[in-house]
């Protein structure tokens, strides 16, 4: 098979892809937070109260729909009253999960909820369940979402700055409760999961609970949860990172000068977020037929050893063109289960992991990943459509995996999106689509795709890999044509 061949059926719709699915994690790791968020009013770098212009202005572009923070491992260790009220004055701590750095809780909650008030975006607060009692998330809550003037926490909020309460769309009852959250049993964390949950009660809308699901394959972990937490949450997180290697935690393979095969790994092991999803979605299904319980991947992308020279706890690394046809996979993957995966978190925003912007003092720079959530802007909240495509397989020793990967959605001005990934890095690819239910009688759009698997951007040159403007796509007689470049991402407009 030398040609990929599939069919949109426009005419049959599906769920609503949430806007929510393109969310964000920002935790205290590394330069994640200080300085990639946060300067500090009085920084010579270029800030608005604090938070950093730059950053600001192009986390506003992709149109960020939602922040999940202050971690990750980071809290359940994290106390919410170290970081309200007067800077100087906050406690300074040692960051023990994350290069064991000192944390002076400059950033807390008031600067945390003014980000995403600036970002337009929801807020996800994640509680320590890990080495608190279920009093102080209550009580974060209550400082949080109380109406003003209304409770001793709520005129304590006012008096640091904020009389208003705030919308907390997400809480997040502790992470990781399989590990760094507290080395737990499933059943023991499905009761405090029940425990935590019942007293954390917003006044100011509703807000959504979301548990600590399972880690890649952990199936026993989300039929526990969903068996005896399931009535009482609103979600179930699910977590996985894609390794080059994955035989040793410790060695995942660099971040650039890789060979193919950890090109073909990588793909192999992105494309494993399908069966995961399917079957965690599969469990959940048995207790919760309607759907009402979201599956939130809020931890996903790629992780490598840490850039040398780097301190390895800050989890330093470069963005490839690699790491866009991963975003690219893992968002497909993601449009094909919007019935069941209705929030996620790529870790992470800046500075960390898949980040989606690089810091280094004054500079930054946007990666390749972050070009791939600018792409897929029109699928926030736009209606999916059936697109199946059936290519000729990738193989590099062990591995083979078809091609090609796509996703399809119509936004709300009725027009139809079309994306395309070729996680081939050598060959293109013809691909012929049938259509149905599409009025078009033509398809333009960008690509991302460099002569190198491991182009990137660089402070001295930030546009080393942009997207470029795509006319190669041609639509007659109800069928979508076009030779998809090798290693590429290609969204197209129908029209």
């Amino acid at each position: 098979m030398t040609a990929a061949t599939g069919t949109l059926s426009a005419d049959r719709p599906g769920p609503r892809m949430n806007r929510q699915v393109f969310g964000q994690f920002a935790e205290h790791l590394g330069t994640g937070i200080y300085p990639g968020i946060w300067v500090g009013p009085n920084s010579k770098i270029p800030n608005d109260a604090g938070y950093r212009r730059d950053v600001m202005t192009a986390l506003k572009a992709i149109k960020v729909p939602m922040v999940r923070w202050p971690g990750g491992c980071f809290a359940d260790e994290y106390h919410w009253r170290d970081g309200i009220g007067p800077r100087g004055k906050r406690p300074v701590k040692v960051n023990t999960n994350w290069g064991g750095v000192t944390e002076d809780n400059a950033f807390g909650t008031h600067e945390f909820m003014g980000f995403v008030e600036r970002l337009g975006a929801e807020a996800y607060v994640s509680a320590n369940l890990g080495s608190a009692p279920p009093a102080e998330t209550s009580q974060w809550v209550e400082y949080l979402t109380a109406p003003a003037g209304t409770t001793v926490l709520a005129k304590e909020r006012a008096a640091n700055g904020h009389p208003a309460p705030w919308k907390v769309q997400y809480l997040g009852i502790g992470n990781e409760l399989w590990g760094c959250g507290g080395n737990m049993r499933a059943e023991y964390a499905a009761d405090l999961t029940n425990r935590y949950g019942q007293f954390a009660k917003s006044t100011n809308g509703k807000m959504l609970k979301i548990a600590s699901g399972p880690s890649d394959s952990n199936y026993e972990w989300t039929e526990t949860l969903m068996k005896l937490s399931g009535k009482n949450i609103d979600g179930l997180a699910l977590h996985y990172y894609t390794r080059p290697r994955d035989t040793k935690w410790e060695d995942k393979g660099p971040a650039l000068g890789f060979p193919e095969r950890e090109w073909a790994t990588t793909m192999a092991h992105t494309l494993q977020m399908e069966d995961f999803v399917t079957k965690h979605s599969a469990i959940m299904d048995k207790y919760d037929p309607d759907k009402k319980v979201m599956l939130a991947v809020d931890e996903w992308g790629t992780w490598y050893d840490p850039t040398p020279g780097s301190n390895p706890g800050f989890l330093q690394q470069q963005n490839s063109l690699r790491d866009a046809v991963v975003a690219g996979l893992n968002l497909n993957i993601f449009a094909h289960h919007a019935d069941r995966v209705k929030m996620a978190a790529i870790a992470q925003m800046v500075n960390v992991l898949q980040a989606m912007l690089l810091t280094d003092g004054a500079k930054m720079v946007k990666t390749p990943t972050y070009h791939v959530f600018d792409l897929y802007q029109p699928w926030m909240d736009a209606t999916t459509l059936p697109i199946t495509v059936k290519s000729p397989y990738y193989h590099y020793d062990e591995v083979a995996v078809q091609s090609v990967s796509a996703s399809a959605v119509r936004d709300a001005s009725g027009q139809v999106h079309v994306a395309l990934v070729n996680l081939d890095p050598k060959n293109a690819v013809p691909v012929s689509v049938k259509m149905t239910g599409v009025q078009a009688t033509t398809a333009t759009g960008r690509i991302l795709t460099a002569a190198t698997m491991d182009a990137h951007n660089t402070f001295d040159q930030p546009n080393a890999l942009v997207p470029a403007a795509f006319s190669g796509a041609q639509v007659a007689d109800g069928t979508l044509t076009v030779t998809l470049p090798a290693k590429s991402v290609l969204v197209l407009a129908l029209r």
